[in-house]
């Protein structure tokens, strides 16, 4: 059976440069990067080589940038770090109602902690408007945090106008960009952001390697205490062979970006265009134009999600119904409900996103599956009208 996987916001395929960069640090150069023999200084010159390479993806100072586990800890660092260091200028925090949970959930957390917390809704399309955000501001506000792209529905933010409000009113800026570095070109200094975070399984790197760009000068603290490593920031040995890994995954992604992502865009469009014009009561989910390349999310009505997932698996195609972090929960989206939606279109929903592997044949055997699939789908439905 034909095997084609449609599901790299979840998580990307390794590359085969970039297995074969990580594959000495696992053998022959194990040295602990902190050790001053022979052996250290190989892991450690590794290390910063990789660190020059994701600060080269992120127009940033190869200073600016601290290795950690993946998105999920960066978010924590970028969050926690900032909140807590900055709580004696003020406990206000604003952020979007659509962010990944890495960040709501640390949001809910602080929230414990004494902070308050503006979740800004979005626009039918999934904006942050700029100018919510400018009202949310008050005098307390140290922290903004608003995802550069939506890992369900795609929606690009206009991070580079929120980066120019919060500079303004110097509050500090952070971005979840786990679905946009290595896809779309990212240079924190145009964004105007003081913190963005990244993982390398998004970007044809290892999983359990990731970043986070913090601006020089950022007041930020540690959340976890060890023997200092990342210069104080983040304690524990350095996953050597992971951090070669994001590094060369970083470069390959700065060295192929223009080329992928006209291709993505194309295959992503030729996609649309059929699905939408195919099958009726289906829409997009997202804005239609300021999207990722390789983002799709479609809905479906008269169907529910979830099997809509096991007949394209059956016909040897991979994809999800929102964030994989989030897969597996019976609730409907938080994403599509913040743009909307009601449960019974949210649960119908379909999210497609494209790699490097896939080809105009699999856009074409796809389209035929998901017309296929949501026919005998609404064949059985008791939600379709007679």
């Amino acid at each position: 059976m034909r095997r084609i996987y449609m599901d790299h916001a979840a998580t990307t395929p390794l590359a085969p440069e970039v297995l074969e960069a990580m594959i000495p640090y696992f053998s022959e150069r194990y040295g602990n990067p902190s050790s001053l023999h022979s052996f250290g200084r190989e892991a450690r010159e590794a290390v910063d080589d990789a660190r020059t390479e994701v600060a080269a993806l992120l127009n940033a100072e190869p200073s600016e940038i601290y290795f950690t586990s993946g998105g999920t800890e960066s978010d924590n660092l970028a969050l926690r770090g900032i909140a807590r260091k900055n709580k004696k200028k003020g406990r206000h925090i604003i952020t979007s109602s659509i962010e990944h949970p890495a960040v709501l959930e640390v949001c809910k957390a602080l929230a414990g902690e004494g902070f308050e917390v503006t979740y800004l809704p979005v626009t039918r399309e999934g904006l942050v408007e700029v100018g919510a955000v400018e009202e949310a501001v008050r005098e307390d506000t140290i922290l903004i945090s608003v995802m550069h792209a939506n890992n369900e529905i795609g929606t690009i933010q206009p991070l580079e106008e929120i980066g120019r409000l919060a500079g303004e009113k110097e509050i500090y800026f952070h971005t979840d960009g786990v679905q946009t570095a290595g896809k779309i070109p990212v240079d924190v200094r145009s964004l105007g952001v003081d913190a963005f975070s990244l993982s390398g399984h998004k970007l044809y790197g290892p999983k359990g390697a990731g970043a986070l760009y913090i601006r020089k000068g950022v007041r930020i603290e540690s959340i976890q205490q060890g023997g200092g490593h990342e210069r104080g920031m983040r304690s524990g040995t350095e996953n050597v062979p992971g951090i070669v890994g994001l590094g060369r995954a970083a470069m390959l992604a700065e060295e192929k970006m223009e080329e992928e992502s006209e291709r993505m865009r194309s295959l992503r469009d030729r996609m649309s265009g059929w699905v939408l014009k195919e099958i009726e009561d289906s829409w997009l989910n997202g804005h239609p134009v300021k999207r990722l390349p390789s983002n799709l999310n479609f809905g479906f009505r008269y169907i529910e999600g979830e099997s809509l997932l096991l007949y394209l698996d059956a016909k040897g195609v991979a994809a999800s119904t929102g964030s994989a972090c989030s897969s597996k929960k019976l609730a409907a989206s938080h994403v599509l409900s913040a743009i909307g939606l009601e449960p019974v279109e949210s649960h119908g929903s379909l999210r497609i996103t494209l790699g490097m592997e896939n080809t105009e044949e699999d856009v074409d055997y796809a389209c035929r599956a998901i017309s296929e699939s949501v026919a005998r789908l609404r064949e059985m439905s008791a939600l379709r009208p007679g």
